[in-house]
């Protein structure tokens, strides 16, 4: 497997990150990066002891608030109690996605096209992260953003995945062409399955909305589509479950390839 690229065109914003694995992760990696750590008053003994140790560890600064002050600074009510403010990596300009993807060889990208559920899009962050994907594409107006939710969902990949929100997918996906990209999309109708597709190489695989699918122009810009066999009575698949079987089979292909290209297999 290729090691994972190093962007070096991150913006740095200020952002919070809320909940207690995300927390954990982000003070155990990115302690550096965090200016506060809000600690809801009271919090339960369970809560408090799991995160003793490592606010201890951190060495940063944390201030008690009540329970309605952290749903406000979240935005959420489901905070678990903690949350830190903290320098994040903020999303790639459209010009600096392009240049990341000039700088990787064979890149991996998951494109989804109208993912709107914060929940959804989070954990397919954390997918893309485990799977080592380049770079996430989003549009802009069909998008969530990065908020508390989905950090808080992806669990630390929100803070580590490179991502860009495009003004235009459809136009987005003829760069990515352009740039020697091959654009595989998931549609249910496609007559072709994921399996029997070759999806090495410069990659860009698009996923639609659990339900709508792929928009028209989206669909239009691929160079093939592919379907995931549904062999139950259930139509569809939620698109991060989608997402995991497709990157993870993209990873089997890639180190099959490898591996015949180093006379292993």
């Amino acid at each position: 497997m290729k090691p994972r690229s190093i962007c070096l065109w991150w913006v740095m914003t200020e952002r919070i990150v809320c909940g207690i694995h995300p927390v954990t992760h982000v003070l155990r990696r990115n302690a550096a990066q965090v200016t506060i750590v809000y600690l809801q008053d009271p919090l339960g003994i369970k809560r408090t002891g799991r995160l003793r140790e490592v606010l201890r560890a951190s060495g940063v600064a944390v201030r008690k608030v009540d329970r309605s002050t952290l749903d406000k600074i979240t935005g959420t009510a489901k905070h678990q109690g903690v949350a830190v403010l903290m320098a994040g990596t903020g999303l790639l300009s459209e010009s600096d996605a392009t240049e990341l993807v000039r700088s990787v060889v064979d890149p991996l990208i998951l494109v989804l096209d109208s993912v709107e559920d914060p929940r959804n899009f989070g954990a397919c962050l954390r997918t893309a992260d485990a799977a080592g994907v380049d770079l996430v594409v989003t549009a802009r107006s069909r998008g969530p953003g990065v908020t508390p939710v989905v950090s808080k969902v992806a669990v630390g990949a929100a803070e580590t995945q490179p991502i860009v929100q495009v003004a235009n997918l459809a136009r987005y996906l003829a760069v990515l062409r352009d740039e020697g990209v091959t654009v595989v999309g998931t549609d249910e109708s496609a007559p072709r399955s994921l399996f029997e597709a070759n999806l090495s190489g410069p990659l860009a695989l698009v996923l639609g909305s659990e339900g709508r699918g792929l928009r028209r122009l989206t669909r239009e810009r691929c160079d093939a589509l592919v379907s995931l066999p549904m062999r139950g009575t259930v139509e569809s698949l939620n698109v991060s479950v989608a997402a995991g079987i497709c990157l993870y089979e993209c990873l089997r292909q890639r180190g099959l390839a490898l591996a015949r290209d180093e006379g292993l297999g």
